[in-house]
């Protein structure tokens, strides 16, 4: 086994899809895999393209967003070091409807064509439920924000944010929760659907309320029980 497949082996194995997956079957994908270096805005993938590859994130961050018929820019999801992305290419899809953009500088991908991948869920079916779990919270987390839409208003979309955000990527500090970060506004306004004014009003409310503390880098919710 060369370095860069047990490097991508040693990594993948890390990554929920591929729990219980032997040693051997990992070798295996590994040795398909590339490790690839993007540097901040860089354009992983574009609308458009063929969707013939899976992605699995290692370091940084990276944004998944299309733009609407109005070319407003709507972010579907913000991902975070052991995600995987592009997983619509599993379920037959030809060309991507979405874009993924780097968000950090240094972010660090493991890629691999979509039809090693298949290969191997052939072969293993727990690895095949697996994909389709994950295929499955995907589409029940894209339900939940277009619900989130309908019923609720810009303030409570902005809230259920923050609460996301400090359930997934916060660091408890005493009763505080500490979210480090790299969007502006008008990225939370384009994950909310809301406005960049809204945003600030709805942030600037919550500050002053002492609720939370915020600053271009990250945002400081004072207790997460009571921010409503």
């Amino acid at each position: 086994m060369n370095t860069d497949t047990q490097q991508a082996a040693e990594v993948l194995q890390m990554f929920p899809i591929f729990e219980g997956v032997s040693p051997e079957e990992l070798e295996q994908i590994a040795s398909h895999a590339t490790i690839e270096q993007c540097k901040k805005h860089h354009k992983i993938y574009n609308s458009g393209e063929r969707a013939d590859r899976l992605y699995f994130l290692i370091k940084g961050a990276v944004k998944i967003a299309r733009h609407s018929d109005e070319e407003r820019e709507v972010i579907k999801h913000i991902l975070h070091p052991m995600a995987m992305f592009g997983e619509l290419s599993l379920t037959g899809e030809q060309r991507r409807q979405d874009y993924a953009v780097c968000m950090k500088s240094n972010t660090q991908l493991i890629v691999i064509k979509t039809v090693h991948l298949q290969q191997l869920m052939r072969r293993n079916h727990s690895l095949s439920m697996r994909a389709l779990h994950f295929i499955g919270r995907r589409l029940q987390s894209a339900e939940h924000r277009l619900e989130s839409l309908i019923f609720k208003d810009a303030r409570e979309r902005i809230i259920e944010f923050l609460k996301e955000s400090a359930r997934e990527q916060g660091k408890k500090i005493g009763y505080e929760t500490l979210i480090k970060h790299s969007l502006t506004q008008q990225d939370i306004a384009n994950i909310t659907g809301t406005s960049r004014q809204t945003v600030t009003s709805v942030m600037n409310d919550l500050r002053k309320s002492n609720l939370i503390y915020f600053n271009r880098r990250s945002i400081l919710i004072r207790d997460l029980g009571k921010l409503a």
